[in-house]
């Protein structure tokens, strides 16, 4: 199993590994009115210019410090009931051509406390080609917890993914996952998630606790 300072990727193949994590919203359907653009939920653009301040601009640096325009997806997320840790079936779709692929999945079983700020992130990963016939499976067997559809942009800044998401149901989000290797320590993890949130612009009190799931089954407010 690996470590992360928390992050996803598009459908990767197996892999373990720990990764520290940083969700921070940028806007939501119900953001005040100083924002450049509000929302309904479940709307899916991807431009900027519909993005709030912050947003926009996170957008801005990520693509200068990747060097590129990054990659789109779509994702949805079934989650599990498990005993402990969390426990999703991923089916993934990489917008080609005003279209989405299918057959991509991930079975994904992480550990991460419910906490502001960068958190330590136990992930492991195995891929699949049938992701809607798994989940349907392990839904029968096992009770489905919730689900979480999302638009992801993801850059590759160093050894961190940024994701700018936007979530059905909760608005967008920025979220830094530092992929840390053998070598590395969460310390080590922490410093470059924090460094990346000064160029980002991101702030403290940005910061928000729980993932997406939480903040769906809580009603869409962060805590």
């Amino acid at each position: 199993m690996g470590r992360t300072f928390r992050q996803s990727a598009p459908c990767p193949r197996g892999a373990a590994g720990s990764a520290i994590g940083l969700p921070i919203r940028t806007e939501s359907p119900g953001a005040r009115a100083a924002r450049p653009v509000r929302r309904g939920r479940g709307e899916a653009p991807q431009d900027a210019a519909e993005r709030g301040a912050q947003g926009a601009r996170a957008e801005r640096v990520a693509e200068r410090l990747s060097g590129g325009a990054g990659r789109a997806l779509t994702q949805t997320d079934t989650f599990l009931r498990a005993p402990r840790g969390r426990l999703k079936l991923r089916d993934c779709g990489v917008r080609a051509g005003g279209g989405v692929t299918d057959g991509q999945g991930q079975l994904i079983f992480y550990e991460c406390p419910d906490s502001e700020g960068p958190k330590l992130s136990h992930y492991s990963i195995s891929p699949t080609a049938d992701p809607a016939g798994l989940v349907a499976v392990l839904s029968e067997a096992l009770g489905v917890q919730g689900v979480v559809k999302k638009e992801r942009r993801l850059y590759m800044v160093g050894q961190t993914r940024v994701h700018l998401d936007r979530v059905e149901g909760l608005g967008d989000f920025l979220e830094l996952e530092v992929v840390l290797s053998e070598q590395q320590s969460p310390e080590d993890g922490e410093r470059v998630a924090r460094r990346l949130m000064e160029e980002l612009g991101v702030q403290e009190e940005d910061l928000v606790a729980g993932a997406y799931l939480d903040l769906l089954l809580a009603g869409g407010s962060p805590t």
